[in-house]
């Protein structure tokens, strides 16, 4: 594929380091807003076209998610093609860091799939332009915390949407995904009185939630989830989950999950719509995150402060249903709009010169 065909993008970058085996990609589709930011994914692609693809498509999303969030930065992503299991090292962050330092704060990156916050310290050793790191290291820590508690106001509003009342007492959610986020997501469910119901591919995930969890019923597999009469479904791993095969199965009212990029294609929110179904756009509601991240780069991080500002993306997400109820569109597409409408009057500003 080509960059340069209709991406949008900034700024690709290729990063090579063969003594420590760094082969990444960082983008960075819009700094309209400030410094792009987003998190470092280090992932077992098949090809380099398919790492190329996954990083540019988060790079854009991330651009959607700050606008969204109301945060003064612009959207970026980076990905490391490896195994992390088996290929990460203290050099090889190390020399990431590095690459992210050269492009002198035009990219801030954080934590992602596969990275985490010891990870994040590694990079910050080489440069300035990097959140979600360690409390010991002076970070904000997992922010894997705040985007389930985001998840979780968005449902809220999405309840209150679909059934008139924020309350999930007596509703089965079924979260697809005991990772990084799911697993915080779980007792937030739990405390409103809702059923849970589980999946995930890692057996070490499914025995946590037995150990931790054991009135989560645990199901096979994702298949097996959906189709279970749930009324809302939580996507909480990878994306591209909502295609053409499972929108044949999926039995629940409302979508609302951390996992980005949850639409295989866009025209799926539109097939969404007609079957009825309410899909909370995934940039909006797994916004508590960069939310933390973001708190953490801008100043000294207040947990509470970074809290309630993730508690906003209950009304956010509220007015963003109200829109496409009103304007009869898709919660994406009115979503987009209100991205695209902050982006383009808040991004302007940076045409009037600034004299010192």
């Amino acid at each position: 594929m080509s960059i340069f065909d209709g991406s949008g993008h900034e700024q690709v970058v290729f990063c090579h380091d063969p003594d420590s085996g760094l082969r990444a990609i960082i983008a960075i589709y819009s700094t309209a807003l400030g410094p792009a930011l987003g998190g470092t994914r280090f992932y077992p692609y098949a090809t380099e076209e398919e790492a190329l693809q996954d990083v540019l498509h988060l790079s854009e999303g991330m651009a959607y998610k700050n606008a969204i969030a109301g945060l003064d930065h612009g959207g970026g992503k980076a990905v490391i093609w490896g195994d992390p299991a088996v290929d990460k090292s203290e050099a090889l962050l190390r020399a990431y860091g590095r690459f992210v330092e050269s492009l002198g704060g035009r990219y801030v990156t954080a934590c992602d799939v596969g990275t985490y916050v010891e990870d994040m310290d590694h990079v910050a050793r080489e440069t300035r332009h990097v959140s979600g790191r360690s409390p010991e290291a002076g970070g904000a820590g997992d922010s894997s915390i705040l985007t389930a508690f985001g998840v979780f106001q968005g449902m809220r509003a999405a309840a209150q949407h679909k059934w008139g009342a924020v309350d999930l007492a007596g509703r089965t959610v079924g979260v697809a995904g005991l990772g990084k986020v799911g697993r915080h997501l779980i007792p937030h469910l739990l405390d409103a009185g809702a059923q849970v119901l589980a999946c995930d591919v890692n057996q070490a995930a499914i025995d946590w939630a037995k150990d931790n969890y054991p009135q989560v019923r645990i199901v096979a597999d994702a298949d097996e989830l959906i189709a279970s009469g749930i009324h809302v479904y939580a996507p909480c791993a990878l994306g591209g989950v909502l295609n053409e095969r499972s929108l044949k199965t999926l039995d629940a009212e409302i979508v609302c999950g951390a996992a980005n990029n949850q639409l295989a294609e866009a025209g799926i929110a539109v097939e969404l719509d007609r079957a009825g179904i309410l899909y909370c756009p995934d940039y909006v509601v797994n916004s508590g995150g960069v939310i933390q991240v973001a708190d953490e780069y801008d100043g000294a991080f207040d947990f509470k402060r970074a809290e309630r500002r993730t508690a906003g993306i209950f009304a956010t997400t509220s007015r963003i249903l109200e829109r496409a109820k009103g304007e009869g569109t898709t919660p994406v597409a009115a979503a987009n709009a209100l991205a695209e409408e902050r982006m383009a009057a808040v991004g302007r500003l940076q045409r009037v010169r600034l004299f010192h």
